[in-house]
């Protein structure tokens, strides 16, 4: 059986950067969870873990050495033609959130991924 886990986030804005993460994948915000300085969003299928953000006073300084992959198509075997279009919704639909669009790479000739910031410059993907 495996382990329940929360993945733990520092965020200047806990409650706009939840709201995003929300939005990004399909989440809501964890009820009866008020902290003024925190906030936490579940699966509402109970498969994938907790994402907590707490309030911390210093800004990002370096590069993540951990971030999420946003998979808009799922889990392979892929039409890469649909992959690709489903991918380009999430990245225009994120944007429209308030994530910036770093660069996109391809897998020799094969589209491949979109490199993004989130609201407060946490890198992430939409792959």
């Amino acid at each position: 059986m495996s382990t329940h886990w929360t993945l733990g986030c520092d965020a200047a804005d806990p409650h706009r950067i939840a709201a995003f993460w929300a939005l990004a994948l399909g989440y809501v915000a964890e009820p009866g969870y008020g902290d003024p300085d925190g906030a936490s969003i579940i699966d509402p299928d109970g498969v994938g873990p907790a994402i907590g953000f707490l309030r911390v006073p210093e800004g990002k300084t370096a590069k993540n050495r951990m971030h999420i992959d946003v998979r808009p198509a799922g889990e392979p075997p892929w039409d890469m033609a649909e992959r690709e279009r489903l991918i380009r919704a999430k990245t225009a639909e994120l944007v429209a959130a308030g994530a910036t669009l770093v660069r996109e790479e391809f897998y020799g000739d094969d589209f491949g991924h979109v490199v993004m910031l989130d609201p407060e410059g946490n890198e992430f993907c939409v792959a």
